[in-house]
């Protein structure tokens, strides 16, 4: 019976305004986030040293013998590995390691199969 007046249109509007300052101080929020996550980024590809020319994989066990050698940027070169100079690699190619089938380091180096 005695029920509150409804709430009038600017009381309504003022409602919906307190409602999306607080959507737009959210969404700033995550904006700044990820801006934060943006420059790190950022920072960590410039600070990563550059990807070797050259590669020399390793065996299992620790010193483990050279297997293969890689191009610096061979997709199928393991974890243990090691960088190494041009010179290096050719004379591990020319000792008879393994040279990769995918890279084919054979190819740019010049060196005989």
């Amino acid at each position: 019976m005695n029920d509150p007046a409804p709430p009038s249109r600017l009381d309504m509007l003022r409602f919906l305004e307190r409602v999306q300052r607080g959507n737009l101080e959210r969404t700033r929020g995550w904006i700044a986030a990820e801006e934060r996550r943006e420059a790190e980024r950022l920072q960590g590809e410039r600070a990563r040293p550059p990807a070797p020319d050259w590669i020399i994989e390793r065996g299992i066990g620790q010193g483990g013998p050279p297997i293969e050698v890689h191009r610096g940027d061979c997709h199928a070169a393991g974890k243990r590995r090691r960088a190494v100079t041009e010179g290096e690699a050719r004379q591990a190619l020319a000792d008879g390691i393994r040279a990769c089938t995918h890279c084919r380091p054979r190819d740019e180096l010049g060196t005989p199969e």
